[in-house]
């Protein structure tokens, strides 16, 4: 009994061994390995946050040093005390004024 698809290109082509080991050895690296291309997009992905949250903690330790030489000073120090805890001395008598449009509304 003679296979009626043995002439035909496409059987050719599948019924190569090559094509086989291809197909097998691209089926495991894109879905199978441990390394595999989904796995490589998603910790790239990762990378990329990362990276991006390195270079926004580095700008915000310069503030903070920034604010740590401007504390040294003893005047500075007073000063923000006052604006950042509404600390006072003893003699004297703190207001605090809200205008309409400063305050942020709660809905």
């Amino acid at each position: 009994m003679k296979n009626p698809y043995k002439d035909k290109p496409w059987f050719k082509f599948m019924s190569n061994k090559y094509i086989w080991v291809l197909l097998f050895f691209t089926t495991w690296m894109l879905f199978l390995d441990n390394y595999s291309y989904f796995d490589h997009r998603i910790l790239d992905h990762q990378i990329n946050e990362l990276e991006d949250n390195k270079e926004y903690y580095q700008q915000e330790i310069k503030k903070d040093e920034e604010q740590i030489k401007q504390l040294k000073n003893p005047e500075q120090i007073e000063k923000y005390a006052r604006e950042k805890y509404y600390m006072k001395k003893d003699s004297e008598d703190i207001y605090i004024i809200e205008f309409e449009g400063d305050s942020i509304e709660k809905k």
